[in-house]
């Protein structure tokens, strides 16, 4: 190449550098967030999930987009952090969303309700039925903008000071339990209570209630339920798979450009698939620690069992009659679960069913 048409080519790589370097910076600005969640650090799976998502954004975007972690009471009372979402106190919150079912019961569809879908059903419902699109009609009304980000999987039925045989020993039981499973158990003489995750020891321990469900043995064991109520009952019936979302401001989430948008919902799925994962990984060992330790590990009764999904058909039967955006996300759901459950009892209950019953015959 002759040295003029070098200068020239190489005048136009440069201008053209030039011109693309802004058009880059533009689509990549500086934004820092700050992210409040409803649950302890000590709770390195739950709280732990915000540290793997901050990351992975803060990796797919040079750095340029940084959301900091907040624990419970950093900023806000960790069943305030949807509060602080919508009033633009934070930009987006890490929760249980059935935390706030007494501002609109519709909050706890997202999230876990009694005898409703479980972890891989909740997923497919969510993103290929149409769920995340009933939710966030739901979400903004209260100026948020939600993507779902974890799920503890099927839940236990928590740890009871005393044995519970009959419906009848639930009555006047003061029971901590989260969301609208409360509504449901207050049907059966249950006195539920609702208290964040720190708290519950030391009410357990008084006597100041006499149950408390958490989550399951990783989380439960962590906060050492098992020293002051032996009895760990299962399965927890109100919370088959519980999602997490994260909650985003809707102006603040408008105001984003469309890649750091992509970049939220990339990484809080693949939150999702790694608290599914984390817990199915590490609950198996906790529960046999558990029950090293002393927890008596046995199953609510069946007629417990039947007690409680007539008690939860009556609530959501009522609940449905007065508020219409509870029923519009419940017929979907409900119509979901109907054709899922055929398909499970065909292929995955009729698989698992028999590798249990194999395992019972000696595997370790």
């Amino acid at each position: 190449m002759k040295r003029r048409e070098f200068l020239k080519t190489a005048g136009v790589g440069a201008a053209a550098s030039a011109i693309a370097a802004p058009a880059i910076a533009q689509s990549m600005p500086e934004v820092k967030w700050r992210l409040a969640s409803s649950f302890p650090k000590s709770l390195d799976t739950l709280y732990g999930a915000n540290e793997v998502f901050t990351k992975i954004v803060a990796e797919m975007t040079d750095n340029k987009f940084q959301i900091q972690p907040f624990a419970a009471g950093e900023i806000v009372p960790g069943l305030q952090v949807n509060d602080a979402a919508t009033n633009g106190t934070i930009e987006m919150a890490q929760t249980a969303n059935y935390y706030y079912f007494g501002k609109d019961p519709t909050f706890a569809l997202a999230c876990a309700v009694p005898f409703g879908l479980n972890t891989r059903m909740q997923a497919s419902w969510m993103f290929h039925d149409g769920g995340n699109d009933l939710l966030n009609a739901f979400f903004k009304k209260f100026n948020l903008y939600g993507i779902p980000s974890g799920n503890t999987t099927c839940q236990m039925g928590g740890w009871f000071r005393k044995e519970i045989k009959t419906v009848d020993d639930l009555k006047g039981l003061k029971f901590r339990v989260g969301g609208f499973a409360g509504k449901v158990l207050s049907k059966l003489g249950v006195v539920p209570q609702q208290i964040a995750g720190g708290d519950i020891y030391p009410a357990l321990e008084k006597g100041t209630i006499d149950a408390a469900e958490w989550v399951g043995p990783y989380d439960d064991e962590k906060l050492g339920f098992y020293k002051v109520a032996k009895n760990y009952y299962y399965p927890g019936w109100w919370e088959g798979g519980t999602v997490l979302h994260h909650m985003i401001n809707l102006d603040k989430w408008n105001s984003l450009p469309k890649s750091y948008q992509a970049v939220l919902t990339a990484a809080s799925e693949y939150t999702n698939i790694w608290m599914t994962g984390k817990y199915d990984s590490v609950n198996p060992q906790a529960l046999k620690r558990l029950v090293a330790a002393g927890a008596k590990l046995q199953p609510f009764s069946q007629a417990i069992m039947e007690a409680s999904l007539k008690a939860a058909n009556e609530v959501y039967a009522e609940t449905s009659a007065v508020n219409p955006d509870f029923k519009k996300v419940w017929d979907s759901i409900t119509a979901y679960r109907t054709d899922q459950y055929l398909w499970w009892q065909v292929a995955e209950y009729g698989y698992d069913s028999f590798m249990i019953r194999e395992r019972g015959k000696g595997w370790k």
